[in-house]
């Protein structure tokens, strides 16, 4: 796609974790980021694969950091799951694993949460697996449920280390049942798209900022979207070519893209510049 092909950007999706803070710290730029954008007028939504948290809670957590952002620019995994599962079979029943994030998330669709033959599995984050529900898990899907994940990130950061996250659970009950999870959250475009949808962006007006080129770069790169790599989270410098496919362009930090929200609304070819 030439220069001249290129479509003003209208719309920005952004990664929450490794771009706009670490942990419960803001990165430098993120606030003034997403101050460009709502100044601006610009259509965007926050995303974030974790679905332990309700946009509520994440809009208080980024407030502390010092980020002002409405409930209503922000999702999730989990809210993804259930516009899924909304879509795909209304007002079912499942068993969750799962914390406020993603319980509420299908209590608003209208699902019922039981473990009398549920017709779904849902598997999402949580600070505390239990054994046990696992285990129902796994009778669960062995009876015929459905499998659903809300992401497949194997582990999540901790000040102490790397926690075991959606996929690595996942894994042991797909050991367990031989039964593989749809996942719905990052790399899977329909992240995206569900994103995209709820505001009324198109995948050619829009950009994806990230940190991690395995889920946020291809997950937009295969929704079509252009994407920008941020070097202040999972990816870094050296381990961008390694991979069969790039970013739109590469920055240092979300500080580096603050000046791109005005500029590429009238020069979308400046994107691919520096990169």
């Amino acid at each position: 796609m030439g220069p001249m092909t290129l479509k003003p950007v209208e719309t920005w999706l952004t990664d929450m974790d490794g771009v706009l803070v670490h942990e419960e710290r803001a990165i430098p730029g993120a606030a003034e980021f997403i101050a460009a954008l709502r100044d601006s007028g610009r259509r965007f939504l926050v995303l974030t694969n974790n679905s332990i948290y309700t946009p509520r809670d994440l809009r208080a957590r980024l407030a502390v950091a010092g980020i002002d952002l409405p409930e209503s620019a922000i999702w999730t995994s989990a809210l993804a799951t259930a516009q899924f599962l909304a879509e795909q079979r209304p007002e079912g029943t499942a068993y969750v694993i799962g914390e406020a994030g993603l319980t509420t998330a299908l209590h608003d669709i209208g699902y019922v949460m039981t473990t009398r033959d549920p017709e779904y599995v849902v598997l999402g984050e949580t600070r505390t697996y239990s054994f046990e529900a696992i285990t129902r898990a796994i009778q669960l899907v062995e009876a015929g449920a459905r499998f659903i994940a809300t992401n497949p990130d194997p582990t999540g950061p901790s000040p102490t280390g790397s926690l075991p996250a959606t996929g690595s659970v996942a894994a042991l009950i797909t050991k367990a049942t031989g039964v593989e999870p749809y996942f719905v959250g990052k790399p899977n475009p329909l992240m995206m798209r569900s994103a995209l949808n709820r505001i009324e962006g198109h995948s050619e007006s829009a950009v994806m900022i990230g940190d991690r080129m395995d889920t946020d770069v291809l997950s937009g790169l295969e929704a079509g979207l252009r994407s920008i790599l941020v070097l202040t989270g999972s990816t870094n410098a050296d381990q961008v070519d390694r991979f069969p496919f790039r970013p739109t362009r590469v920055v240092d930090s979300i500080a580096d893209v603050v000046p791109l929200v005005a500029e590429l609304a009238e020069r979308p070819d400046e994107l691919a510049d520096g990169s």
